[in-house]
């Protein structure tokens, strides 16, 4: 019989059994399948401690639906299953027993998109999407407000966001074309359901946070573990990635997406030539073996329509290696011989696929046809 969760956080066994969780989920990086050098693991292990700190806060900071709080699950130093260097996500804990309204203002951001989502990556299950919204279909007054309805019922008038029964959180996309020049949307959020301040901190509360956040750190790092190490079968090419698999991850369901695995040595370029489509946005990212964004602070390791170099043809030629080419498009690996890659299209009229190959950093046709 389980004991009650009191008497499991008084005598310390809902910690021990978190920390306990945390030291499993370290399998993942050591798995027969995960890179073999130090540098890798120590990226693998500080992934870990990152995904801790957003589980902490997603299952005991902010788990309360009655009391939604928008925090960012992903951002600077905490990165998840390719994370867009363009953009600045939020999350709210939400329940499909419950009403919300979002309100706010509209920003000068390039992309602004709301999804309601059922399960999450550990122990609960992904059901996936259950609404959608985006700003090109929201109603906004003339100084660039507007407020939305969530709920499971159409109130027949409005922004509406979707919901179903079970669904568990909101996450927002607020994606940049120029993330110096632009301003973020912004937002608040609160249960119409709720005639009450946030409740004081349970014993049960805690007891569950502790395990769902323990089960999110496990389940996302072998998620996105297994999805590199199938990519890594496949080095240096970029299919496109299966709808249904990114919807099931808490994909946006307007985004294409293709994700491949690079392999390249000192002396070496990875050349990709891309046709963009017309659509409302592109971008092509360099990740670790984990799937997080290489560290776009500090190193250029990302482009999107905005920012890339195009032919006069419209082609984009762009160009990763170690050392610079001297190309205009060119991303560096910021000292990663490894790692998986990202192209997004947005909206898309159609998904023309990209070619790959690999060559000499010196070969002439790098910054050539």
């Amino acid at each position: 019989m389980t004991r009650d969760a009191s008497a499991r956080v008084l005598d310390g066994q809902t910690w021990s059994d978190f920390c306990r969780a945390l030291e499993e989920a370290g399998q993942v990086v050591l798995g027969e399948g995960s890179p073999r050098d130090s540098f890798d693991r120590a990226e693998g292990f500080r992934y870990l401690s990152r995904l801790t700190r957003t589980a902490l806060e997603t299952f005991v900071e902010f788990a309360d639906p009655e009391a939604p709080v928008l925090f960012r699950p992903a951002h600077e130093t905490v990165k998840i299953g390719a994370d867009n260097p363009d953009n600045f996500y939020q999350k709210a804990a939400i329940s499909g027993a419950s009403r919300y309204r979002i309100w706010g203002h509209r920003g000068t951001v390039h992309y602004l998109g709301f999804g309601t989502y059922a399960g999450d990556y550990g122990s609960g299950g992904r059901r996936g999407q259950t609404g959608y919204l985006e700003a090109s279909d929201l109603t906004v007054d003339e100084s660039g407000a507007f407020e939305i309805l969530v709920s499971c019922e159409d109130p027949g008038t409005g922004n509406w966001l979707p919901m179903d029964p079970d669904t568990s959180s909101l996450i927002v996309r607020q994606t940049f074309e120029d993330r110096e020049a632009e301003e973020v949307a912004e937002l608040q959020i609160a249960c119409l359901d709720a005639a009450r301040a946030p409740r004081a901190l349970t014993p049960e509360d805690l007891d569950q946070g502790l395990s769902k956040a323990a089960a999110f750190v496990g389940g996302t790092a072998r998620l996105f573990s297994e999805w590199a190490e199938g990519f890594a079968k496949r080095p240096n090419e970029l299919p496109a990635f299966d709808p249904a698999v990114a919807g099931a991850a808490h994909g946006d369901p307007h985004i294409r997406y293709y994700h491949g695995y690079f392999e390249i040595d000192l002396g070496e370029a990875l050349v990709i030539d891309l046709q963009p489509p017309p659509c409302d946005y592109w971008n092509f990212q360099l990740n670790n073996h984990w799937m997080e964004s290489l560290d776009w602070r500090h190193y250029r390791i990302d482009l999107n329509h905005r920012t890339a170099h195009a032919n006069s043809d419209g082609s984009v030629r762009v160009v990763v290696s170690h050392e610079d080419p001297g190309h205009p498009n060119w991303l560096e690996t910021a000292g990663h011989r490894r790692g998986t890659m990202c192209l997004r299209w947005i909206r898309a009229a159609h998904h023309p696929d990209p070619t790959l190959r690999l060559v000499a950093l010196g070969d002439s046709t790098i910054c050539g046809d």
